[in-house]
């Protein structure tokens, strides 16, 4: 029996399903077999997180790492927060080019004793990112070091893959 011929018989014993896709528009269709369709229903093209995230993780001291959550004023007092670092995310983003400058923010708070939170929208990529290349660069720790850190700190981070490379080489230059 060839390859081919034992796939197809394989895929005769798989269970029929239909998967609904929803784009980013809201826009949903059904997928069935080879065959789609559009569905008149509509919904967010995205998923509503109900749960407030926030509770600021602390990395070291006077430095901070969160989501957007964690700007909430209560929040920031609570914490004794006085400056906050917000960050975007693109996978093509260059993370260097923006880094001597986020740096050197959170370090004089740092060395100030002044608490800083840095924050994404989700506290996942971007702020982790910028919080390990400070690890990294600042206090000198090496990549995994840096990274099993601030994941200890805040187990949800996971910079993205162009962000990883880029850390991932930041003592190599």
């Amino acid at each position: 029996m060839s390859l081919l011929s034992a796939l197809q018989e394989k895929k005769q014993q798989l269970k029929r399903t239909e998967t609904i896709i929803t784009l980013e528009d809201g826009r949903k269709f059904a997928e069935f077999k080879n065959n789609i369709r559009q569905l008149e229903e509509t919904s967010l093209g995205f998923v509503v997180d109900t749960k407030p995230d926030n509770i600021p993780a602390k990395v070291i001291d006077c430095l901070y790492l969160g989501s957007q959550d964690c700007c909430d004023l209560a929040v920031l007092r609570q914490y004794s927060i006085k400056f906050v670092l917000n960050i975007l995310d693109l996978v093509e983003t260059d993370l260097e080019k923006y880094l001597h400058e986020c740096m050197h923010f959170v370090d004089v708070c740092v060395r100030n004793k002044t608490n800083v939170l840095v924050h994404c929208n989700a506290g996942i990529s971007r702020s982790a990112s910028v919080v390990i290349a400070y690890l990294i660069i600042k206090r000198n720790l090496l990549f995994d070091d840096a990274y099993a850190l601030v994941k200890q700190a805040r187990a949800t981070v996971k910079p993205n893959d162009g962000f990883m490379k880029q850390l991932q080489h930041l003592k190599k230059k």
